[in-house]
């Protein structure tokens, strides 16, 4: 049942938004009583969070395999395209994780370790790479937020139609370019 609700929340979410997603439209969606999804959440924060916390499992899971035992710099690249075709491909998902009426991850500590452990996906392979010598030393959580923002940045653009809007091209060809031009930045260079 708790899966089923989930399901419901996301294709509802897809259709009308996170704004608009109520328990009984889900109840509704699922073919149970209304106050049924309340056995499995105590409101809609809560079935937002579970929503949300699905979605970091499979973004984490999507990041590690694209990670694969890549060099950093590669690492780098592969896990930023990887997260953009997570978003498009995951729209629903994406904007329940970091779009507005989200759940507060500091209010569900499940949704805020796995967000955590995302996120530390690409601190680690920074670490990596500054460890290799291949990138710069610099503070690994503050690249890992300018990192992050590039990527979440073109992600939205792409799943709110804006790159097809002024005539860009697909967002994996911008991913792909984007991350190699933030990899080549942060490349280590001779003396520095």
């Amino acid at each position: 049942m708790r899966r089923a609700l989930i399901q419901a929340a996301l294709q509802l979410i897809a259709e009308r938004g996170v704004e608009a997603l109520t328990l009984r439209e889900v109840a509704q969606q699922v073919g149970v009583s209304r106050m049924a999804p309340y056995r499995h959440f105590a409101d809609k924060a809560a079935l937002l969070a579970a929503v949300a916390e699905e979605g970091f499992r499979a973004l984490k899971a999507q990041l590690l395999q694209a990670a694969g035992h890549l060099e950093p710099v590669e690492r780098l690249q592969a896990i930023g395209v990887a997260y953009v075709d997570y978003a498009v491909t995951h729209a629903a998902h994406y904007r329940v994780m970091f779009g507005t009426g989200r759940a507060d991850p500091q209010s569900f500590p499940a949704l805020f370790q796995v967000a955590a452990e995302t996120f530390d996906v690409l601190v680690q392979t920074l670490v990596a790479g500054q460890q290799s010598g291949t990138l710069r030393a610099t503070e690994p959580k503050q690249q890992a937020q300018i990192a992050w923002s590039l990527v979440h940045g073109l992600s939205m653009l792409a799943i709110d139609g804006h790159l097809t809007a002024v005539g860009c091209g697909s967002a994996a060809e911008l991913a792909v370019e984007a991350t190699r031009s933030l990899a080549e930045g942060l490349r280590r260079q001779d003396g520095t």
